[in-house]
């Protein structure tokens, strides 16, 4: 047993710094002072980093980024809140069914899943259009929430709701007043994660993306294309630290983790 320990934290290990490599690699190239990418870095210096707000494009990019994924996990709250709750509170016939049905974008391929909207949205002129890339987006980030408000109604007493309403409370002040606070840091938890999904997406963006609306993963696609420079590996740097950010503040929320956990009793 100790020995099978012994291989799993290795197994562990050497499957983080796997992960680690690529960030290893790009934040410190983001501060070379050559006019190519090196690693080592050669030298040190900001100047890819102020290139950065000389570039109107990365900056356009990056409030379009903000701006869908914002809307994105706005929507992904809202609609994945209502339905975990309606998964977890009523007997719905086939209710294991319409959570595989729900989640299934967290395990479809993202290519697979690009080509169907593509497909789906043209008939409806909807693709390429900033109304189909949030609905993507928001398709992609719903299940999401559903697990991690799954998750934090796994432990949800209902006698709470019960004895608020035998006390007069309509439902409306039942949920705003007993369920809400309950379930708030699952919902921000998830908000976060869809905000996160939503503003580092390539694949998706790829087939819902238009000539005139432009994310900031995609002009880093699209710059790498034509030409890589160091700018593309500060503008990389910032994207992970954002994530990082994001990643730190859901770990103190709820747990990373328990986005993969339990659904429900």
């Amino acid at each position: 047993m100790k020995i099978l320990g012994k291989f799993r934290t290795i197994l562990a290990v050497l499957g983080i710094i796997y992960i680690l490599i690529p960030l290893v690699v790009v934040v410190p190239a983001s501060f070379t002072s050559a006019n190519y990418p090196s690693f080592p870095p050669k030298g040190f210096s900001l100047q890819w980093y102020t290139m950065i707000l000389e570039r109107s494009e990365f900056i356009e990019a990056f409030y379009n980024s903000l701006q869908f994924a914002f809307l994105a996990a706005f929507f992904a709250v809202l609609f994945g809140t209502l339905g975990a709750l309606a998964i977890a509170k009523y007997d719905i016939p086939g209710k294991n069914y319409i959570t595989s049905i729900l989640t299934a974008p967290l395990s479809v391929p993202q290519l697979v899943l690009g080509i169907a909207l593509l497909i789906y949205f043209t008939p409806m002129m909807l693709a390429g259009t900033s109304t189909g890339f949030l609905i993507a987006h928001t398709i992609i980030c719903i299940p999401y929430v559903i697990r991690l408000v799954l998750t934090g109604l796994s432990g949800f007493d209902y006698n709470l709701e019960k004895a608020a309403a035998i006390l007069g409370a309509n439902p409306l002040i039942v949920f705003w007043k007993v369920t809400l606070p309950l379930i708030r840091p699952a919902m921000i938890s998830g908000g976060l994660f869809a905000f996160l999904t939503s503003f580092d997406n390539v694949t998706i963006s790829l087939f819902m993306i238009s000539p005139d609306m432009r994310t900031l993963p995609i002009e880093i696609f699209s710059t790498m294309q034509d030409a890589y420079n160091p700018i593309v590996a500060s503008v990389s740097s910032v994207v992970i630290f954002i994530s990082v950010i994001l990643i730190v503040v859901l770990e103190k929320i709820h747990g990373v983790g328990k986005v993969f956990g339990g659904t429900q009793h």
